[in-house]
């Protein structure tokens, strides 16, 4: 996955790519660099940042989607949890929507996946950007987080996805413990990739 953010708050690059030109110069790079697809952010979902507009995450995403679709072959995901967003995105060319609140957030996403056919990326966060790393606890975070992502799973698949992807949410709502253990338990996960 190529990380395309174009935010002018994002803890990765610095806002770097809020202009369209550049963000499509970023995104081609990435092809070039071999990514196999390219997930497109108009949110920053780092440790306390706040909510974006609709209006504004859309005029954020839906340009530069549209411009990639045109140069390059490679999927595109749009990153978000707004249905209105994934609608206008997947409306612009993108195939994949990559949730971080794995369908907790807008009891319409699903449904707008399912609609067009797209793909699902189902991730796990406890609470929210804003509040995610105020004192995470888990008894058993792999336990816990692989639950969450089945239960979540069989959710998108009884709305009509056919493609389904997990993330345990390395980094959301987890401490370093947490997220060394997801790391080391990997291969726990591995019951997911079984069909539904």
């Amino acid at each position: 996955m190529g990380v395309l953010n174009v935010t002018p708050d994002s803890f990765s690059d610095g806002g770097k790519y809020v202009e369209l030109d550049a963000a499509l110069r970023r995104g081609l790079e990435l092809v070039e660099e071999g990514a196999d697809f390219i997930d497109v952010g108009g949110e920053s979902t780092r440790p306390g940042s706040d909510a974006v507009p609709i209006e504004e995450e859309l005029r954020r995403v839906v340009p530069v989607i549209e411009q990639l679709v045109k140069h390059t072959d490679v999927p595109i995901s749009v990153d978000t949890y707004k249905s209105a967003v994934a609608r206008a995105a997947l409306s612009a060319g993108a195939t994949i929507v990559n949730d971080i609140s794995g369908l907790t957030f807008d009891s319409h996403l699903a449904e707008t996946v399912a609609r067009h056919g797209a793909t699902l990326i189902i991730m796990h966060m406890r609470g929210t950007p804003k509040t995610m790393q105020q004192n995470p606890e888990y008894g058993d975070v792999v336990m816990e987080v692989g639950q969450f992502l089945q239960r979540q799973r069989e959710v998108a698949f009884q709305a009509g996805i056919r493609q389904i992807m997990v993330d345990p949410g390395i980094g959301f709502g987890k401490t370093l413990e947490h997220n060394l253990e997801l790391i080391r338990r990997l291969s726990d996960f591995n019951f997911l990739e079984a069909p539904l």
